[in-house]
């Protein structure tokens, strides 16, 4: 008998953990962009020096809620705030489960009356469109599925780019023609750029003023040509798809919380109604954190920094848990700087006859969809990271981890442990290693002083 929910595929495996763990996925992708334009760390560089593009056209879903009941599902299903928030204005919109655990987060796009946009990875849009075809809402949702979940691959909707970093603004004057007008962060505007209409969220992922663009799919070669012409004596550079992804490492937003809809009887019905083949259930986890109970995977809104996001001012799932929890945040989200020596340690391995240690891919050294490797003090294990990598503007590796508060005072001294236990799990990115310690120091987050002074999370 086929299976035919993603219930129906949880109860094969035998156990959450069983199925995330020997999942044959990898990291997340980033399709269609070439890995490198140039080469990665001058593409770093571009953000923290002067212009990059980033092209987010293929790697996100896109699903847009309409109708009279949008407002009213959206508030429902998320910890944000709602008052004041009407069009042309975005927010990072964080849904929880039934005990305040995140089910993901996606940037919400307030396009007009009644008509929203969720762009991010999928696990959200799936609780959104379960809700609103199950709760008798006066709704309709409509997909654009990312990249690899779709038969055309790049047959999207719109093309969506980002150009950061501290030329933007003179980019953005030099495509336009105007200055660029004065929008407040996670606001939007609308440019005309070669006589196209394109809306632009202002956004600031690489510490510096800068938007995202976004239009129609047929306009958008057109669009980044004029860009990229506009960038040239700039020094605006496009990113390629191995650069994307390491760009969180000084911004510092964790993109891969476990969806935390794994366990639990009243989640039953969502997970019968999601299918086989879902995100959730193709998803892998890695990493040298391990533990049998699934929920020791979940994390909570303080856990990722969105703690000011969080607001009780209307009725929303998960809030009773969440009041709770916000009486005394377990961890907090952190910076780790690995040692160097102990990382060239590491990767001296791989020069040598005898046992290696998992292997660090360069910028980004991520080797599962969820990757979760155990934070460590004086033996007991205090945290986890969820995202590690080099930064060649830094010239070291760093983690994005989540530790205990009283542990998370800058320049306190913790262990990193890199790798799988037993010699790794069966996915096809894991080689047959041993697990290695790594001493770590406690930096803040985000890492990068530019992106630590103008970035914010918006409610």
């Amino acid at each position: 008998m086929s299976q035919k929910s993603f219930e129906d595929v949880l109860q094969s495996a035998g156990s959450p953990v069983n199925l995330l763990r020997n999942s044959q996925s990898g990291p997340y992708v980033y399709p269609v962009v070439p890995p490198e334009y140039s080469n990665w760390r001058d593409e770093q560089r571009a953000w923290r020096e002067s212009c990059i593009l980033f092209n987010q056209s293929y790697h996100m879903t896109d699903m847009y809620v309409e109708g009279p009941d949008a407002p009213k599902l959206l508030e429902y299903l998320g910890v944000n705030t709602f008052k004041n928030f009407g069009p042309d204005k975005a927010k990072q919109y964080v849904p929880v489960n039934y005990d305040g655990y995140v089910i993901g987060d996606v940037v919400l796009f307030h396009l007009e009356q009644n008509r929203f946009n969720l762009v991010g990875r999928p696990s959200v849009h799936n609780w959104v469109q379960f809700h609103a075809e199950t709760g008798g809402y006066n709704v309709k949702c409509e997909r654009d599925e990312r990249s690899v979940a779709r038969p055309d691959p790049v047959g999207r909707k719109v093309y969506r780019f980002q150009v950061q970093g501290p030329n933007a603004l003179k980019v953005m004057e030099k495509a336009t023609g105007k200055p660029v007008p004065d929008v407040k962060f996670f606001n939007m505007t609308t440019f005309t750029i070669k006589g196209k209409t394109v809306r632009a969220l202002r956004h600031g992922m690489a510490g510096a003023p800068g938007f995202e663009l976004f239009g129609p799919s047929a306009e958008g070669d057109e669009v980044k040509a004029a860009l990229v012409e506009a960038g040239k004596d700039l020094g605006l550079r496009l990113s390629g798809a191995r650069t994307y992804s390491s760009n969180t490492l000084e911004s510092g937003w964790i993109p891969s919380p476990m969806p935390a809809i794994y366990s639990g009887e009243k989640m039953k019905t969502f997970r019968e109604w999601l299918p086989a083949n879902t995100y959730e259930a193709i998803a892998s986890l890695g990493g040298s954190f391990y533990s049998n109970n699934i929920e020791d995977y979940y994390l909570t809104p303080y856990d990722l920094g969105y703690g000011p996001v969080v607001k009780f001012d209307h009725d929303f799932i998960g809030r009773e848990a969440l009041e709770q929890i916000a009486q005394n945040p377990k961890r907090k989200k952190v910076t780790l700087v690995l040692n160097s020596e102990d990382v060239l340690k590491c990767i001296g391995t791989h020069l040598q006859t005898g046992e290696r240690t998992k292997f660090f891919e360069f910028p980004s050294a991520v080797y599962s969809t969820l990757p979760y490797d155990k934070v460590v003090k004086d033996g007991k294990t205090i945290g986890v990271s969820t995202w590690c990598g080099y930064s060649s503007n830094e010239r070291q590796f760093l983690t994005l981890a989540m530790i205990e508060t009283a542990q998370a005072e800058p320049g306190n001294q913790v262990t990193f442990v890199w790798g799988e236990e037993g010699g790794g799990s069966l996915k096809p990115t894991v080689e047959r290693h041993k697990q290695a310690e790594i001493r770590a120091t406690v930096a803040p987050v985000p890492y990068a002083d530019p992106a630590r002074k103008d970035y914010r999370v918006n409610s």
